[in-house]
């Protein structure tokens, strides 16, 4: 066996080798962590990572798990005009963006089809329609990212929210 095709094998990545059959790669987990440590770029480079989904729960064990967010809470203690939830958004929202800025080239070079990173509704709003499409409407303005997808509930009060991010 020649040298170099031996090299070139073992440098072929079997994660990058899937986006020939047409799948995409999505990480289902978010930490500041591995955002500030440039690991989510190499993931991105290296690996053809292709977008992130987060959800409450990553968030949660994200935050309670380290002290990645040790810095932000600190800076929000003093804030009695935040509540939990509201603590909550200003966390998620600063990684959301900061992954979306890094996923921003896959979003390009995919004509859109992949580089998103999405940001859930809160699942006590899946029975509110007009609560699930107001929230929806603020995260998405908060995040002003054209990358980041917003989820919200898969349920009969949910779908006018679909219709609405049709318009």
């Amino acid at each position: 066996m020649n040298p170099v095709e031996t090299l070139e094998t073992v440098k072929t990545n079997s994660l990058k080798e899937l986006q020939k059959y047409g799948q995409s790669i999505w990480l289902d987990y978010i930490r500041r962590n591995l955002i500030s440590s440039g690991d989510l770029k190499r993931l991105i480079a290296e690996d053809g990572l292709r977008g992130m989904t987060s959800n409450p729960t990553i968030f949660e064990k994200a935050i309670a798990g380290s002290t990645d967010y040790d810095d932000i809470l600190q800076s929000l203690r003093g804030r009695t005009d935040l509540d939990a939830k509201a603590r909550y958004e200003k966390l998620a929202i600063r990684d959301i963006q900061d992954a979306a800025d890094l996923l921003q080239p896959v979003y390009e070079q995919t004509k859109t089809r992949d580089g998103y990173v999405s940001l859930e509704v809160s699942p006590y709003l899946a029975r509110d329609t007009q609560g699930t499409i107001q929230e929806a409407r603020a995260l998405w303005k908060a995040v002003s990212r054209k990358n980041v997808m917003i989820k919200v509930p898969g349920t009969a009060e949910g779908l006018p929210a679909f219709q609405v991010g049709e318009r």
